[in-house]
C-alpha cells in the first residue's frame, strides 16, 4: 500500500467529525489520535458543516509551538476532566432505576450520596440542575413521601432478609401477614424506584447468526488456517451486539488477518443485509484489495443474501464460510469481539444508540485500529504492522 493515497469513507468522515464535537477534544488530538492530517480533519469539518473554533490553528497555517505554561494548564484540565467522567461512570455504575425515575428520587439519589460525591457532579451525570436540588432539599418533606419513604425502609429489609429472591408478589405478602394494608401496586412502584428486584433467570443470549436460510453456503477454504503473508488476503466478518438503554445496537465489523486491523464496520439498529454491506462497502473503499482476496464469515443470512454475494463478486472476492455452529472456525474475529466488550463495552453504560456509537468508533478507530498493542503482532499496533507491510 506504499505510495497509495489513503481513501476514507463518507461514515468515516462524519464519525471523525462528530469525535470533535461530541468529545470535548481539539481537532488536532482528534486527528493525532485517527492517524490524520490536522487539516485534512479541519477540511471535512467545514464541510459537514462543523468549522473548527477556538484558538486553534486555521488550515494552512502555521500554528505556533505551546508553550510550558501552556501544557501544563492543559494536563491539569485534562487531569480534571478524567477526575469528573471517573465519578460520573462510578454514579452511572449504580443501580440504574434512578435514571428512569422522576425528579424526587434523582435528588434523593443525591441527598443520598452527597458525602461520596461532589453534587455537581452528581446532577450533570443525571441531568439536574444543582439549584434543583438545592431548593428541593430546603422544603419540607410531604407525608405521601415520609410514608413511600418509611415503607421503602420496610420492603429493603424484607428483600434483604429473602437474600434478594423476593419480588413485588412475596414483598407484598409478607407486609400483608404483618398487618400492613398496602397495594401490590404501590409495593411494584416503590421496589421500581429504589432500584430493587427479585432474582430473575439470567437473559438470553441474543443471537446475530440465523443460517435458516435458502441461500447459497460457500465452502471453507481457510480450515481454521488464518495465517496470511501480506494484508489484504483474508478477511473475517461478523456481528455482534450492544446494550444501549434503547435497545440493542448492533456492529458489524472486518478484520485483516495480516494487520489484525478493523478494516470496515457499520453500526445499525436492526440485522438486516444492509449493516453487512455497510461494513463490507467500508472495508472495500478504504483498503482496494486486488483480487483473490478471500471473504471469510459465519453463515448468516446477511453473509448469503444475494445482495452481499453480488458485492463481493463485484471486487473480486472469493467467500467462505464456517461450518454450522462452529465458531472456532471465525476465532479471531470472535477474540476481537471479546476484547472489545472486555475493555471497552462491559465498563460502560450507554444511555442512547448515538452514545454507543461515539464510544465504539473512537475504540475502534482511536484506540484498537491505531494504538492498541496487539499479541499476535508480536505487541505492534495493527497501524504499525499496515505501516511495515506496505
Amino acid at each position: 500500500m506504499s505510495g497509495t493515497r489513503r481513501v476514507f469513507p463518507e461514515s468515516f468522515k462524519r464519525e471523525a467529525v462528530d469525535r470533535v464535537a461530541s468529545s470535548g477534544l481539539s481537532a488536532g488530538a482528534v486527528a493525532r489520535e485517527l492517524g490524520l492530517r490536522e487539516t485534512v480533519l479541519r477540511r471535512w469539518m467545514m464541510q459537514f458543516g462543523t468549522p473548527a473554533t477556538g484558538t486553534a490553528r486555521r488550515p494552512n497555517t502555521q500554528a505556533p509551538a505551546p508553550s510550558p505554561s501552556d501544557l501544563a494548564a492543559e494536563n491539569a484540565r485534562l487531569r480534571r476532566e478524567n477526575e469528573r467522567l471517573r465519578m460520573e461512570r462510578d454514579i452511572l455504575k449504580k443501580p440504574r432505576a434512578h435514571l428512569r425515575i422522576g425528579l424526587p428520587m434523582k435528588f434523593g439519589f443525591v441527598d443520598e450520596h452527597r458525602a461520596m460525591w461532589p453534587v455537581r457532579v452528581m446532577c450533570q451525570a443525571l441531568g439536574l440542575s444543582a439549584s434543583g436540588y438545592y431548593a428541593w432539599r430546603c422544603r419540607p418533606e410531604s407525608a405521601r413521601s415520609a410514608a413511600n419513604r418509611a415503607l421503602t425502609e420496610d420492603i429493603r429489609l424484607i428483600h434483604a432478609e429473602s437474600s434478594g429472591t423476593y419480588g413485588s408478589p412475596r414483598v407484598h405478602a409478607m407486609l400483608r401477614a404483618h398487618g400492613r394494608r398496602v397495594g401490590r401496586t404501590r409495593i411494584e412502584r416503590l421496589m421500581r424506584r429504589a432500584g430493587i428486584r427479585g432474582l430473575a433467570a439470567l437473559p438470553r443470549r441474543t443471537r446475530t447468526t440465523d443460517s435458516r436460510h435458502g441461500y447459497p453456503i460457500a465452502p471453507n477454504r481457510l480450515g481454521r488456517n488464518f495465517t496470511t503473508q501480506a494484508p489484504n488476503q483474508v478477511w473475517l466478518a461478523d456481528l455482534t451486539y450492544i446494550p444501549t438503554g434503547e435497545g440493542w445496537l448492533y456492529l458489524a465489523a472486518l478484520i485483516d488477518m495480516h494487520t489484525r486491523k478493523i478494516v470496515g464496520w457499520s453500526m445499525r439498529q436492526t440485522l438486516h443485509t444492509e449493516i453487512a454491506l455497510d461494513a463490507l462497502n467500508m472495508a472495500i473503499e478504504r483498503q482496494r484489495p486486488a483480487p483473490g482476496l478471500i471473504h471469510h464469515s459465519d453463515r448468516g443470512i446477511q453473509y448469503a443474501a444475494e445482495a452481499y454475494r453480488s458485492a463481493l463478486a463485484r471486487s473480486g472476492v472469493t467467500p467462505s464460510m464456517s461450518r454450522k455452529g462452529d465458531c472456532w472456525d471465525n476465532a479471531p474475529m470472535e477474540s476481537f469481539f471479546h476484547t472489545l466488550k472486555t475493555e471497552r463495552v462491559h465498563h460502560r453504560i450507554y444511555a442512547t444508540r448515538a452514545e454507543a456509537r461515539r464510544d465504539l468508533f473512537g475504540y475502534i478507530e482511536g484506540f484498537y485500529n491505531s494504538r492498541r498493542l496487539h499479541s499476535a503482532l508480536g505487541y505492534i499496533s495493527p497501524a504499525e504492522a499496515e505501516r511495515t507491510a506496505a
